[in-house]
């Protein structure tokens, strides 16, 4: 009688065999990066499209902006652990393996969604309400600035060399699915429920089905393989590596990533935007959303795809110059015209822009950095750039819109973040068709 096979195993052979002979790996081994990213993403973003209603809950003021602020303020600490998670989590990754990395990450978003979903509202239990909901958004930061270095790290070097972009633009594109699921759930929600029920009850609607979902991805992780092993038994360790000795490129690695991040936080602010700025229906703002996701996932895949075709520079910075100089126009038009239209054309315009040449990014920055702290580099990078500025970017946008009385005033904001981040893409080594370093 012959030994039933340990999938386990089996998975990891074929991550073994294909990245010696650069054939596909099984789509089981990517989903199982994918879904967990993305349901991830899906439980951090999904505050952000529910912000107003969020707001009300748990930090009432004396007007309506007040409110709203201290909301999209608490959505930024969010951002404050995600260094922290990239420094601890990414470590991990490089010392115990990506996937054990990656189970630790869906275990703390857990914790965190769970958090969000079941704490009773300002008026119930007073000033615990807030708090708790910022120490549930500290744990989901913590979460997501440990999952982007492993996940990276393992879509790249699980794929053939020649598709090393088309695999690890699944990162981003698994980010848009998340948002698309996001927006479809809050355009159901607002177009079934009265404003009441969804002011008392309906904005946790997602955050619990996101909660049902996650044991999915859990199990789908745990049959993972383990491509740091693979690196460890192929390569020697001679000389010692360190990300301190990598510092220069963090730091461009940080500037290439800034632009994107806030043209991405933009794009999830379009919700609130549509609903405040333009006085948009709640539905109609949250279709914007699905439009965006759904974006994200096609364009974010076609960058991937390009920059396997043509490398990794060019489809960094042509789309991040266009994104410079079309947004403003964009936005403008978008105010003066106020028409659903014109609202759907924006987001797909700059969701578009944003998504290649992020994609081209998230693939190029990871290739750049040896095996052995392939993850910790790349959490850092992320989790700092995305820190930095995706944590402030509804807040900032938020403010311009009140002190200048321009409601076009967030294009101002990518504008200027996406020249620097040009600056940042230019300086970055091209690693198209370069081996990885190990």
């Amino acid at each position: 009688m012959s030994t039933p096979a340990n999938p386990t195993i089996d998975m990891r052979a074929a991550v073994r065999s294909s990245a010696s002979r650069g054939t596909t790996i099984s789509p089981k081994v990517v989903a199982a990066t994918i879904i967990g990213n993305a349901l991830e993403f899906y439980d951090f973003v999904t505050y952000a499209f529910f912000a107003v209603y969020i707001g009300k809950t748990f930090f009432p003021a004396s007007t309506p902006l007040g409110s709203l602020l201290l909301s999209v303020a608490v959505f930024g600490v969010g951002f404050v652990s995600r260094p922290l998670g990239g420094i601890l989590i990414g470590a991990y990754a490089d010392r115990a393996g990506r996937k054990p990395a990656m189970l630790l990450t869906i275990g703390l978003i857990t914790v965190g969604t769970l958090g969000l979903a079941i704490t009773p509202s300002y008026e119930s239990i007073g000033l615990a309400a807030p708090i708790i909901v910022v120490l549930c958004r500290l744990v989901q930061g913590l979460a997501l600035g440990g999952e982007v270095g492993p996940s990276s790290a393992f879509l790249i070097e699980s794929a053939p060399a020649n598709r090393r972009g088309l695999y690890g633009s699944c990162q981003l594109a698994s980010q848009g699915a998340a948002g698309f699921v996001a927006g479809a759930f809050g355009m159901a929600l607002t177009s079934s429920l009265s404003p009441a029920e969804l002011q008392a009850w309906g904005w946790r609607v997602p955050f619990a089905v996101g909660l049902l979902l996650i044991p999915l991805a859990f199990y789908l992780r745990r049959a993972m393989p383990e491509t740091l092993e693979h690196g460890a038994e192929s390569a020697p360790r001679a000389e010692p590596v360190s990300v301190r000795s990598h510092r220069g490129l963090i730091v461009l690695a940080i500037l290439a990533i800034l632009g994107g991040t806030v043209s991405t936080y933009v794009g999830n602010y379009m919700t609130t935007y549509a609903i405040t700025t333009l006085k948009f229906a709640p539905t109609m703002a949250m279709a914007a959303t699905v439009v965006g996701g759904l974006t994200t996932v096609v364009f974010a895949l076609l960058g991937g795809w390009l920059s396997d075709r043509y490398g990794r520079k060019p489809v960094m910075l042509i789309p991040r110059l266009l994104a410079a100089l079309l947004s403003y126009p964009a936005f403008m038009l978008l105010v003066e015209l106020k028409t659903p239209a014109a609202l759907f054309g924006v987001t797909i315009l700059l969701g578009a822009l944003t998504a290649i040449s992020g994609a081209a990014s998230l693939v190029a920055i990871p290739e750049l950095f040896p095996r052995r702290i392939r993850a910790s580099g790349m959490s850092i990078a992320y989790a700092i750039g995305v820190a930095l500025f995706g944590g402030s970017t509804q807040f900032v946008v938020t403010w311009l819109i009140g002190a200048t009385g321009n409601p076009a005033s967030p294009a101002l904001y990518v504008t200027l973040t996406s020249v620097i981040a040009i600056v940042g893409m230019a300086l970055l080594p091209e690693t198209h068709k370069r081996a990885l370093k190990d």
